[in-house]
This record gives structure tokens, C-alpha cells and sequence, in this order.
């Protein structure tokens, strides 16, 4: 059986907290929380996209997209993350679908675009850039990037949902 992609369902909380504290857990750039920010964007109903991969009926990736603010007044526009996929299903190109589905799903929304902080070398194969004036307080450029759905790259301080400070 192949990977697929499906909407997240309400049976499949607990196993993508599992699955996402496992995708972090030996990362050193990782705050370990993930699994918690993902639950808390859930609780606050801020989870605009979340998907799962799927094989067979074991889910073994999953990718959150909630809404951000930008300081500019600049609307519909999302923050990608996290995305998790399982340790041992990693460079298996489980991810990449993740990550092509959301993209898409942003669009069909009617998003502006998206945001990520991450790896320039991984997300700038999906059209993710930095912009000089787009930017996240405290938090190199670079690793701080957007990508358009066809209007202006806003400018201004961007700023994730409270979710993303949860610790438990």
C-alpha cells in the first residue's frame, strides 16, 4: 500500500502527538514542545490545515498550518509547522507530499500565503525565500522565509498564534 494524504480525523489526535514528539525528539533545534503546540492550536480551533500521510492505516506524518498576524495588517496568511514525519520514514519523500499538499490546500482556502522557519535549503525547494521586510522577531533572516500565492510579499513583524508557546 502507498502513502496518502488525508485530513486529519478526530481518533487521530493522540497519535500524531505521539508521532510528533518522536519526529523532534533527537533534533537540537527543536523546543520539544511541538506535540503540545499542536494540541493547543487544535483546542483553539487555529488548526486552518492539518494533514496526515498515511500508510495503510498507520499514520506516519502530519503537517499543521494555523493562521499568523503581520504587523502591516496583511491578511490570510499562514505559518507552516509543524511538520513531522516519523524517524524511521524520514528522506523517504513523506514530507515533501506533506508539505505540496498543504501548499495547495492554502490556495484552494483562499490564503495569501505562508510562512515557515526552518532550513533555507528544505523549504526554498517549495518557493519559500527570505524578504527583508517580512520578518520574526528574534530569529536569524534567513531561516525565516514566505512564499506568495501571487499578490505582494507584505512587510512587517510577523507573529504566531499564542498556541505556539504551550509547553504541555
Amino acid at each position: 500500500m502507498g502513502i496518502h494524504i488525508r485530513n486529519e480525523q478526530g481518533a487521530d489526535s493522540d497519535t500524531i502527538a505521539r508521532l510528533t514528539e518522536a519526529a523532534f525528539r533527537g533534533e537540537p533545534h527543536s523546543s520539544h514542545t511541538e506535540h503540545f503546540i499542536v494540541n493547543a492550536l487544535r483546542r483553539d480551533g487555529q488548526l486552518t490545515v492539518s494533514l496526515v500521510a498515511a500508510d495503510g492505516d498507520a499514520i506516519v506524518g502530519h503537517v499543521a498550518v494555523s493562521p499568523v498576524t503581520i504587523s502591516s495588517g496583511a491578511t490570510a496568511w499562514y505559518g507552516l509547522g509543524p511538520i513531522s514525519v516519523l524517524p524511521g520514514r524520514q528522506g523517504q519523500g513523506i514530507g515533501t507530499n506533506l508539505m505540496k499538499a498543504a501548499l495547495v490546500e492554502l490556495r484552494r482556502l483562499g490564503g495569501a500565503g505562508c510562512v515557515v522557519l526552518g532550513s533555507p535549503a528544505y523549504y526554498g525547494r517549495f518557493g519559500f525565500k527570505a524578504h527583508a521586510g517580512l520578518v520574526l522577531p528574534g530569529v536569524p533572516r534567513e531561516y525565516f522565509q514566505a512564499v506568495a500565492f501571487g499578490g505582494e510579499m507584505p512587510v512587517g513583524d510577523v507573529c504566531y498564534h499564542q498556541a505556539f508557546d504551550a509547553t504541555e
